[in-house]
């Protein structure tokens, strides 16, 4: 069944193949076309840099009109994000809108890796390093950009092949 929801997604995944943003990619799982794996690569030129971030993506049918629950699924030390990766940004939450898609959440996040607020922490001790001790904050970091290059891939994205089969020329299941 196609609902406005769907019609939606299916939009933001063809923008993400055919005009996809620098450092981040998202598609649709192969067992439901409302949760998506996504992935974001730490901004160049950071101490984030070289980290392959996973995430989940879970859309409800009130999308566009509701913010997806998005989620780390790699582990990381960020003043905004919690122990079981969920992330603390306004536009995740009070702040959003319906003008933001899928490439427009993960750029905010990837943006957020380098630039965190820690006058709202979901990591009080990440937050506290990071006004505190930039040089230890800076050390975990690595570490944590350092362990996803020994992720096991589990939850990893597939190829979204299997979406695109499914999408009629609009980009419309």
């Amino acid at each position: 069944m196609t609902t406005p929801a769907r019609k939606r997604l299916a939009r933001d995944f063809k923008r993400l193949q055919t005009d996809p943003p620098e450092g981040v990619n998202a598609c649709p799982r192969e067992d439901c076309f409302m949760n998506w794996n996504a992935v974001i690569f730490g901004p160049e030129g950071t101490i984030w840099d070289g980290g392959i971030f996973r995430l989940s993506m879970e859309f409800s049918e009130d999308y566009p009109n509701k913010a997806p629950v998005v989620k780390f699924l790699t582990q990381l030390f960020h003043p905004n994000v919690y122990a079981d990766g969920a992330i603390c940004l306004d536009i995740l939450q009070n702040q959003w809108s319906p003008i933001y898609d899928a490439a427009a959440i993960l750029t905010s996040i990837q943006s957020l890796l380098s630039d965190p607020n820690p006058s709202s922490p979901a990591n009080s001790e990440a937050a506290k390093l990071f006004v505190e001790d930039r040089r230890e904050y800076n050390r975990r970091v690595k570490e944590a950009v350092e362990a996803t290059w020994k992720d096991d891939g589990e939850g990893e994205s597939g190829s979204g092949d299997d979406v695109e089969e499914e999408l009629d020329e609009d980009g419309i299941i």
